[in-house]
């Protein structure tokens, strides 16, 4: 048997939640296999069944603090099916504009906080300076703008929602309480700094890019799927539509697909060395059915985004790129079209007539005994999907997070990267550093309720076929 080698990457920073990567390297010191360990257990889902499902959305929203609102529109969807109601209009817009402020302080956070570091520094950057305080003293306005976007989209959450984190204001049916004209206000009178926050931004990125062509050629940049919602137009949506599947090529494979029979589209594989799903298309088969959800696969499945000034950033995205750019790389880009898109949207939907009106909630008991809700999360599309018994308690739930859809796509792409840059007997941080990134470019949550204080650690051993230690990385 050929002498192998393993270098494990354990714990891979700069992510929401706790995981590790393996790399698998043959005699020769050549990558053959990588994996992307999942290496915490949550449990949401057989824990909830017994509990009243009004309880559902604030008890789903705990299981994540940095995209508490966007499991708790999809909760809260799920059990609208269960009291079989049409909520309120003035309910759903105020669900919209929490839904898209919670895209823009996540995708703030992703880029600014936990990527910008490697995009305004280098792969290769010192590690001790590789992070956002290195941000702040080489581009102090960039790490403003990045802190100033997070806190817009978490005081509009406060706003409506009455805290930032895991509020309980989306319930079935539709909302607690109507928007105050104060907040109204207060909420626009922001609006035209975020958007220049954004545009400035999208400026500096493009120049930066630039920087990063020739990798972005092998970072995460392979044929796929790619799946999300858009409305009936065809364009961007976050709230509520039909799921569409486009291949590598833009060419459409599934259009007018309904949430509530993802089961006929939809399949999921779990593999004994990681605790999250890996999700599929079924008519494709495992692992063939491989697709990407989030803000390149919104943006490859979307005709426009909707909005003047997003559309014209999206015609540049596609200029520079294509049509349906492969690279996970891009990734970044259409994050902050998609801000820009929210702000936009959100000044519109702030402006309607009927935004201020105080009849916010449906009242009904349950009249279906299951129920599916289904919204674009920042990271991607997010289903729940819930049965109860006859006294309204949860009997079964399921829930499929974008995390999980992209696993197999994560994979791949850490392959792809560590073929490319991990090469021989000796460790080098930015070696490591991009295959890390590539796992950032995708900006995966998987638990973002557990956060570590003070030092990460991280310590990298290769080790040869003896055991031996080779070479030996910490940071």
């Amino acid at each position: 048997m050929a002498a192998t080698k393993t270098i494990t990457i354990d714990p891979v920073t700069r992510i929401e939640g706790h995981s590790k990567i393996t790399l698998h390297l043959d005699e020769t010191g050549r990558v053959t296999d990588a994996r992307f360990h999942v290496t915490q257990f949550r449990g949401f889902e057989k824990f909830c069944e017994g509990r009243p499902f009004a309880e559902m959305p604030s008890l789903m929203a705990r299981i994540c603090g940095i995209c508490p609102v966007s499991h708790l529109i999809a909760s809260a969807k799920a059990c609208d099916e269960l009291l079989a109601v049409r909520i309120p209009p003035t309910a759903e817009k105020l669900r919209r504009i929490i839904g898209i402020a919670q895209v823009v302080q996540s995708h703030a956070l992703s880029l600014f906080h936990l990527s910008s570091p490697d995009l305004l520094l280098g792969m290769d950057a010192d590690p001790a300076t590789r992070n956002i305080f290195g941000v702040l003293e080489a581009e102090p306005q960039l790490a403003r703008d990045g802190i100033a976007l997070r806190k817009f989209g978490q005081q509009i959450i406060e706003r409506l929602g009455g805290k930032r984190i895991h509020p309980g204001w989306v319930v079935p049916g539709g909302v607690n309480n109507p928007l105050s004209q104060q907040d109204r206000d207060a909420i626009l009178a922001a609006i035209p700094d975020a958007l220049a926050i954004a545009l400035r931004s999208l400026a500096w990125f493009k120049g930066v890019a630039e920087k990063f062509a020739d990798e972005a050629e092998s970072f995460g940049s392979f044929p796929s799927l790619f799946m999300g919602i858009v409305n009936d137009d065809g364009n961007l949506a976050f709230y509520d539509g039909k799921l569409r599947f486009v291949d590598g090529d833009g060419e459409t494979v599934a259009d007018g697909l309904d949430g509530a029979d993802y089961a006929e589209f939809l399949g999921e594989k779990v593999e004994p060395w990681s605790y999250l799903k890996s999700a599929y298309y079924t008519p494709k088969g495992y692992p063939g059915g491989i697709y990407r959800v989030g803000p390149l696969a919104r943006l490859n499945v979307a005709q426009n985004c909707g909005t003047p000034l997003a559309d014209e950033e999206l015609r540049v995205f596609r200029m520079l790129h294509g049509r349906t750019p492969a690279s996970s790389f891009h990734y970044h880009h259409a994050r902050l079209i998609e801000i820009l898109h929210c702000v936009e949207r959100m000044e519109e939907l702030l402006n309607d007539s009927e935004i201020l009106s105080t009849h916010v909630r449906a009242e009904a008991k349950p009249n279906a005994l299951e129920g599916v809700g289904i919204a674009e999360a920042p990271r991607g599309t997010l289903l729940h999907h819930y049965k109860i018994d006859e006294q309204g308690l949860i009997i079964w739930a399921n829930l499929i997070i974008a995390t999980g859809q992209n696993n197999l796509a994560m994979n791949r792409s850490v392959l792809q990267v560590a073929q490319r840059y991990v090469r021989g007997e000796h460790i080098t941080h930015g070696m490591l550093n991009r295959v890390e990134a590539v796992i950032r470019a995708y900006d995966p949550c998987l638990s973002c309720s557990t956060h570590a204080a003070g030092q990460m650690a991280l310590q990298v051993q290769l080790l040869g076929p003896d055991g031996a230690v080779l070479d030996e990385a910490v940071r």
